[in-house]
C-alpha cells in the first residue's frame, strides 16, 4: 500500500500498556501514512473513544485496571462506536483466548510477539474490508423479512421500527441469515461471512463461537428469534416470513 493522503489517512487508536510496543506499533502504523493516536490504559482509550471514534482500534487485552475485554464490550455496547473494528493484541497463544477475542466481538486477533509488518498487514486488511463494505452498502440496499428490517447503507436493525442493539458481529451474521434466507447455511460459511477474514482463522474458530453469536441474535430479535432455525450437524437457517418472496 503506497502512503496516504493526510487528508484521507484512516486514524487508529492503539490501547497497550507496554510504551515501548506502543510506541512501536504507532511508528509502523505512521510510516504507513496512517494517522495514530496512543492510550496506554483502558481509561484513557475509553475516554479518547468517547471524545474522538477512529476509524480502527488496536487493542491489547491484557491491560491493567480496565481491561482490554473490558474496552471491547464496552466499545461493541456503544451506538457511537460499535462498528468500528478492532484488532485484538494477545500475549497469550491458547486457541481459547483467540476465541474469547472473536467472541467478544474483535475483527481479528494477533499473538505476542509478532512481526510489525505483520500488524500492518493486518490493519491494511482490516480497514479495507471495512471500506469495501461499506461501499458495497452505500446504495442503501433494504433487506426485509416480516416485521424485520435490515438497512445496509445504515448499518441499522429494526423491528416493527424499533432499532435493535445489534453488534457488528451480529449485524452481520443476520445479513448472512437474512440474506439467504430459507437456505441453510454451514457454521463455516457463517464464520467467513461473520469476520470476513482468513480461511485460517475461520478453521481454529469453534463452531461453539457461531452457536454463541446465534444465542445472542436470537435473544436480541425477540418474538423473531425462533425464526433461525437449527439444522443439526450442519448449521442455520432464517424461516421466511408469511408474504417473503421465494
Amino acid at each position: 500500500m503506497s502512503q496516504l493522503d493526510a487528508s484521507d489517512a484512516s486514524r487508529v487508536l492503539v490501547v497497550e500498556d507496554e510504551a515501548e510496543i506502543a510506541a512501536m506499533i504507532a511508528y509502523q502504523l505512521t510510516r504507513r501514512g496512517y494517522r495514530v493516536e496512543t492510550a496506554l490504559t483502558g481509561t484513557a482509550a475509553l475516554d479518547l473513544l468517547d471524545r474522538s471514534p477512529p476509524d480502527l482500534v488496536v487493542l491489547d487485552r491484557m491491560l491493567p485496571g480496565v481491561s482490554g475485554d473490558a474496552v471491547l464490550k464496552s466499545v461493541r455496547s456503544n451506538p457511537a462506536t460499535r462498528g468500528i473494528p478492532v484488532l485484538v493484541l494477545t500475549a497469550k497463544r491458547e486457541e481459547e483466548d483467540r476465541i474469547t477475542g472473536l467472541e467478544l466481538g474483535a475483527d481479528d486477533y494477533l499473538a505476542k510477539p509478532f512481526s510489525p509488518r505483520e500488524l500492518v498487514l493486518r490493519v491494511e486488511a482490516i480497514l479495507r474490508r471495512a471500506q469495501g463494505e461499506a461501499r458495497s452498502d452505500s446504495g442503501g440496499q433494504i433487506i426485509q423479512s416480516g416485521a424485520l428490517k435490515l438497512n445496509l447503507g445504515a448499518k441499522q436493525v429494526t423491528r416493527d421500527g424499533d432499532e435493535l442493539p445489534l453488534t457488528r458481529i451480529e449485524f452481520r451474521l443476520l445479513r448472512a441469515l437474512m440474506g439467504r434466507r430459507g437456505r441453510t447455511q454451514s457454521r463455516d460459511r457463517l464464520l467467513a461471512d461473520m469476520w470476513e477474514t482468513r480461511a485460517d482463522v475461520v478453521s481454529r474458530v469453534q463452531t461453539r463461537t457461531v452457536d454463541m453469536h446465534v444465542r445472542r441474535l436470537r435473544g436480541k430479535l425477540g418474538p423473531d428469534g425462533n425464526r433461525i432455525e437449527t439444522v443439526r450437524g450442519f448449521g442455520y437457517r432464517f424461516r421466511n416470513a408469511p408474504g417473503d418472496k421465494p
